[in-house]
C-alpha cells in the first residue's frame, strides 16, 4: 500500500501573539491579497472608528451615573454648536459658549482640582470610561478642595483651560475621548494642566493616553495621575518639565493640596 501522505498543514505561528494585542500583526495572504477574513474585520474597525466620531454623548445617562456617585455635576457646551461644526472648526471646540461660560463659577477657596469629562473624537470613550476613571482617581486623593464635576461636549482638549480658569482651579484635568484608532474606538485620554488659562499649550501639559480595559487600566492610571497631580503642585508647574516617574518616587511625594 502507498504511504499515508504527511499532513502539510502548520499551526500559524502568530496565533498565540493575537490572544495578547488587539493589533493587526500577521494578517497573513492570499497569493497577493489580503484574506477575506482579514479584510472584513478591517472594514468593522473602520466603521467602528467612524461611528465613535459622531456619536453624541448621552449627557442625562452621565449626569446619572456621577449623581449617583455622590459628584456634584455641572454642564457645559463648547462654541461650536454642532458635531459637524466641531470637526470643522476645532478652535471653537476650544472655548466655551456664552451658557457654559456663565454657568460656571469659582471655588471659594480656590479649587485643588477641577475634572472634566468631555466627548472630545470619541464620546463612546467618555461614555464607557469618564465615570469609573474618576472614581478610581478620587479614591487615591485626600485632603484636596475638588470642584464640581464638568461635563462637556463638542470640545477639545484646551477647553479645559477655560473652564478651569473661570473656576479658579489649581490645575485642570480632561478625561476626554482621544481620535479612534482602528483597533481602539473607546481610548480615553487625560490631560493635566497645572494653573489653567486661556492661551496654554500642549507643552505645558502632561497627557496619560489610551486608558481603557484593554490598554492602560483605571488604576494604573490613576496612580499615574494623582504622581503628576501630585508633583505639578511640588513643582508648581506641568508638562515638560513635569516628568512621571510614578514607578520611582511616587510614594515620597505628599498628598493634598
Amino acid at each position: 500500500m502507498p504511504d499515508t501522505p504527511a499532513d502539510i498543514t502548520t499551526a500559524d505561528p502568530w496565533s498565540r501573539l493575537r490572544r495578547f494585542t488587539r493589533a493587526r500583526v500577521g494578517i497573513g495572504r492570499t497569493g497577493h491579497a489580503q484574506t477575506t477574513d482579514a479584510v472584513l474585520a478591517f472594514g468593522l474597525a473602520h466603521a467602528q472608528a467612524r461611528d465613535a466620531v459622531h456619536l453624541p454623548l448621552d449627557v442625562r445617562a452621565m449626569d446619572a451615573a456621577l449623581r449617583e456617585a455622590g459628584q456634584d455635576v455641572l454642564q457645559v457646551h463648547s462654541a461650536a454648536p454642532d458635531r459637524e461644526t466641531y470637526l470643522r472648526r476645532p478652535d471653537l471646540g476650544r472655548r466655551l459658549d456664552d451658557a457654559g461660560a456663565a454657568a460656571l463659577q469659582p471655588g471659594t477657596p480656590p479649587f485643588d482640582v477641577v475634572f472634566v469629562i468631555a466627548d472630545g473624537l470619541s464620546a463612546l470613550a467618555a461614555q464607557r470610561h469618564g465615570v469609573p476613571m474618576l472614581q478610581a482617581v478620587l479614591a487615591r486623593l485626600r485632603q484636596w478642595h475638588i470642584g464640581p464635576v464638568v461635563v462637556a461636549q463638542q470640545a477639545r482638549v484646551a477647553l479645559g483651560d477655560d473652564i478651569g480658569e473661570r473656576m479658579r482651579a489649581r490645575q485642570v484635568v480632561m478625561l476626554i475621548g482621544e481620535r479612534p484608532g482602528l483597533s481602539s474606538p473607546d481610548s480615553l485620554g487625560i490631560y493635566l494642566t497645572y494653573d489653567p488659562r486661556v492661551g496654554r499649550t500642549d507643552a505645558q501639559r502632561n497627557c496619560i493616553s489610551n486608558v481603557r480595559p484593554e490598554g492602560l487600566p483605571y488604576a494604573q492610571a490613576a496612580d499615574r495621575l494623582v504622581f503628576l497631580l501630585r508633583g505639578a503642585v511640588a513643582l508648581g508647574r506641568s508638562g515638560v518639565d513635569l516628568k512621571d516617574d510614578s514607578a520611582g518616587v511616587g510614594a515620597a511625594l505628599p498628598d493634598g493640596g
